[in-house]
């Protein structure tokens, strides 16, 4: 189930060039899966937690390498496009993932139906990025323009005050 349902963001993902980061690995899903479906693309498996770092250091791909440490920490706009499943609220999940990712560049989410696409869409507005179409289970944003000054935002804020 896991691997299905990771498998079905490889097409979005692969309309986007450049570096992969799962933002929030845990579990390796949907990045090791994803690192598997494309062997060409450099992978990074970005995880806070570092008991489920190594874990990740266990199953990780050729192509892909383990990160321990918080999105809000990375510098921003080096990855091609940012991936995330279950990470957390997708407005949050946006915010994180956003700063990471290069103008022209995107962020993919797995979301549920309750996934509130206006709120995200509020957030992507603030950090240089816009909506594009996706499938149902999705939130696709397209990084238009350089991550803005004062994001990311410090460890703890986009949970304790989000944008939207």
């Amino acid at each position: 189930m896991l691997l299905d349902d990771s498998l079905r963001g490889a097409e979005l993902v692969a309309r986007f060039d450049g570096l992969l980061v799962d933002v929030g690995s845990g579990g390796g899903a949907p990045g090791i899966p994803l690192a598997h479906a494309d062997p060409g693309r450099e992978v990074v498996l970005l995880e806070a937690e570092r008991r489920k770092c190594a874990f990740l250091e266990q199953w990780a791909p050729a192509n892909a390498r383990v990160v321990w440490g918080r999105a809000e920490e990375q510098a921003t706009d080096w990855a091609g496009v940012a991936v995330a499943k279950a990470l957390a609220h997708p407005p949050t999940a946006a915010e994180w993932c956003l700063p990471l990712v290069r103008e022209g560049g995107a962020v993919v989410l797995w979301v549920g139906p309750s996934a509130e696409p206006g709120r995200v869409a509020a957030v992507a507005a603030r950090i240089a990025a816009e909506p594009e179409d996706a499938p149902d289970g999705f939130l696709v944003l397209r990084k238009v323009g350089p991550t803005p000054e004062g994001f990311p935002r410090r460890v703890g804020v986009a949970k304790k005050r989000p944008l939207a």
